[in-house]
């Protein structure tokens, strides 16, 4: 397994695949994908690009935290969930953020996915919420440092 940051547009295929198969290839691109203090990680497995995540500076202003990163559309092929690309790029990402100086990172996690979030040490705050047409999530987060 290799961990490595990507550009943006390399985590469209998977996004829509994983995350966004019943809408366009366009709502895969997110707002502040581009943004100076993105970035985006990829783990790949025999040189194959199977599990992204995508970090984002963003507060979340129910959270105590001075610098706060936000994950989205994190995403791993199917037929490779069981080689822990996800946990490696959850651990990857979290040394970049100390260096980087944050003290937090959140995520809007599908209530599907949310115990796995958990085994990653994050915890849950508020209520379930949805988000169309996505379906149900939760507020999740972890603290770092």
């Amino acid at each position: 397994m290799e961990i490595k940051y990507i550009k943006p547009k390399d985590t469209y295929k998977l996004r829509h695949k994983i995350l966004r198969p019943n809408q366009t290839i366009e709502d895969c691109k997110f707002e502040g994908d581009m943004d100076e203090h993105s970035f985006h990680l990829g783990a790949y497995f025999n040189g194959q690009l199977i599990s992204i995540a995508s970090f984002y500076r963003e507060k979340n202003p129910t959270l105590n935290g001075a610098m706060q990163y936000r994950l989205r559309g994190m995403a791993t092929d199917g037929e490779y969930r069981k080689q822990k690309a996800g946990s490696s790029l959850i651990a990857s990402a979290e040394e970049i953020l100390k260096e980087k100086g944050a003290d937090l990172w959140w995520c809007n996690a599908r209530t599907k996915v949310s115990p796995y979030y958990k085994k990653l040490g994050l915890s849950e705050h508020g209520e379930v919420f949805d988000i169309h047409p996505i379906g149900p999530h939760k507020l999740m987060y972890k603290k770092i440092g």
